[in-house]
């Protein structure tokens, strides 16, 4: 296993796409902002997270398409519900495309078995959580059959999924 660059590093590395392939239902329920959302608080995404903001949003200024796929279950969990609400503040806001698509929908498609993070078509990153979301560890490979399983996956997830906008929660 390769040591994982910051996220700042692979953004800053990139040239082209970097996509994002979401799959689970919930994660880091510990989250503070997760918290503060369930009780109630507004939240301004860009604020509170200034960091992946600013990275994103200059990787999308040099060009780079930056999209992100979330699978889903319907109806869908408090989380999901959350990250809906911060989608336009945070990641179109940050100039990231964003498609949600129903796990029912996806029964078909060849999907890895963790989120990723791909980036220019061959870069790897793995993100891999334990069962109820916590505990994130990031693996890197740039193994040519990973990349390709990544690809197909999220390309056949984006060309089904519908756009953040018209998303409708159920």
């Amino acid at each position: 296993m390769k040591k994982v660059p910051t996220f700042e590093d692979l953004f800053r590395d990139c040239r082209r796409t970097a996509v994002h392939l979401e799959m689970r239902d919930a994660y880091m329920k510990s989250d503070p902002a997760f918290i503060d959302w369930k009780a109630g608080k507004t939240l301004d995404p860009a604020e509170r997270w200034a960091d992946w903001h600013a990275i994103v949003t200059e990787a999308a200024s040099r060009g780079v398409e930056v999209r992100r796929a979330r699978i889903v279950s319907t109806p869908v969990s408090e989380y999901i519900r959350f990250e809906h609400a911060v989608t336009d503040g945070l990641n179109i806001a940050a100039g990231e495309d964003v498609r949600w698509l129903s796990r029912r929908q996806a029964t078909d498609i060849a999907l890895p078995g963790n989120d990723f993070w791909l980036f220019d078509s061959s870069l790897v990153l793995l993100n891999h959580f334990d069962g109820e979301g916590e505990n994130m560890e990031m693996e890197l490979t740039e193994a040519p059959e990973v990349a390709e399983l990544c690809e197909a996956a999220f390309a056949a997830v984006w060309k089904r999924a519908t756009p953040h906008a018209e998303f409708e929660l159920s």
